[in-house]
């Protein structure tokens, strides 16, 4: 059945198209076009002149609305994604931090069922981990921390095809072995918890490191070694012009100027907004994962206070934060929510615009940026 969204500002590839309607039906989006409708059609949502966008792609996301992947169960993959998906993200990655073995075994069996299904808002598994520097451990459960294992991601990347995303640090001895096998396995591979110097970074890249982490997150600036300056991860990643980074946008973990920077330097194509979000994200804030951690201050920490420890943004707070708090303006935004990471996960033939033809992932946000209606290939979600 055809379904229409009118009197609304639309953001296509081509720029906004205002006073305009956007139609769907079968899960995909068959027109955008200039104008408005009547509104006696059932069929029909009057926007009153709110935005529509695309919706959100969330690439770096451990849990929500009480569960984490963590959990590794069908239930918390579920909520999770539910929750998610009320706050724009009609497309998910769920992230594993640094786990065991029988942890990620059991999430890839879980996200293989999940993706299986026609509706599913997940694209696939993410691990952050567990092949970090321990140095850079920050929220990271120690005890999982280890170099990577070739009999352990050969296995891994032999068995299934969910896995689309896996962090390391390129420092540790064999990460350059296992970002070239990831990589020809269309894994994309990113920087994650590192030390690594301009050398390592541009050895990274050229063995099949893309992407950074939460930039400035568990990584390294311009430090002094007695009376010399080095440059650290971050001036490296500057430097590789190719590179393209995430930031958690919450205006916490990144100060809302040095978004601007990182805008500025890298520009929408090469930055995409995650969340990072933890169970404790649009839910009950007491139902924290990992007993290490506290919520304080709008984001969640080490008790000890020595490091943060995960996010509980959703993606319409990103939005706000980089256009109401870094000055980016609107468009820009929501690339780096939906047009990038799709063009990174290899996706944007499907996802992260507003096209015919493409899933109608729709989101509406008002004029202060709070969302009033989501779509998730056509159907309307509850918020």
């Amino acid at each position: 059945m055809l379904k229409y969204i009118t009197n609304a500002q639309i953001l296509t590839p081509h720029g906004w198209v205002e006073n305009g309607t956007i139609s769907f039906c079968d899960g995909r989006i068959t027109s955008i076009k200039e104008g408005g409708i009547a509104l006696s059609d059932k069929n029909v949502t009057d926007a009153q002149g709110a935005y529509i966008i695309p919706g959100a792609i969330d690439l770096h996301v451990h849990g929500g609305g009480g569960h984490d992947f963590m959990e590794c169960n069908e239930e918390a993959f579920r909520i999770a994604a539910k929750t998610h998906l009320r706050h724009g993200t009609t497309a998910i990655y769920p992230t594993l931090g640094a786990a065991s073995h029988e942890g990620m075994m059991q999430a890839i069996e879980i996200t293989e069922r999940l993706m299986a299904e026609p509706s599913s808002t997940i694209m696939g598994l993410h691990f952050e981990g567990p092949y970090l520097n321990p140095k850079m451990a920050g929220g990271q459960i120690p005890e999982y921390i280890c170099n990577p294992a070739a009999e352990q991601y050969t296995e891994m990347l032999n068995r299934t095809n969910c896995i689309k995303r896996w962090d390391a640090a390129p420092e540790l001895e064999g990460s350059m072995e296992f970002a070239q096998y990831a990589a020809s396995k269309g894994v994309m591979v990113a920087i994650a918890h590192t030390t690594a110097d301009y050398n390592t970074l541009q050895e990274a890249y050229n063995a099949g490191f893309t992407h950074v982490t939460h930039f400035y997150n568990a990584m390294t600036s311009v430090h002094k070694r007695r009376e010399f300056k080095y440059e650290g991860t971050i001036e490296g990643v500057y430097l590789i012009d190719e590179m393209s980074v995430e930031l958690i946008a919450d205006g916490i973990h990144v100060p809302p100027a040095i978004m601007r920077l990182v805008h500025k330097i890298k520009g929408a194509e090469r930055i995409c907004l995650v969340t990072d979000a933890m169970a404790c994200t649009g839910g009950d804030t007491d139902k924290v994962f990992d007993e290490r951690v506290i919520i304080e201050d709008g984001v969640c920490k080490l008790a000890d206070r020595s490091a943060l420890a995960g996010s509980i943004a959703t993606m319409d707070r990103l939005i706000r934060t980089m256009v109401q708090k870094a000055e980016i303006p609107l468009a820009e935004a929501v690339r780096m929510t939906s047009e990038t990471p799709a063009r990174i996960m290899g996706i944007y033939d499907r996802k992260g615009s507003l096209a015919v033809g493409k899933d109608a992932d729709i989101v509406m946000m008002d004029d202060s940026l709070t969302i009033r209606g989501v779509w998730s290939m056509g159907q309307q979600v509850e918020l």
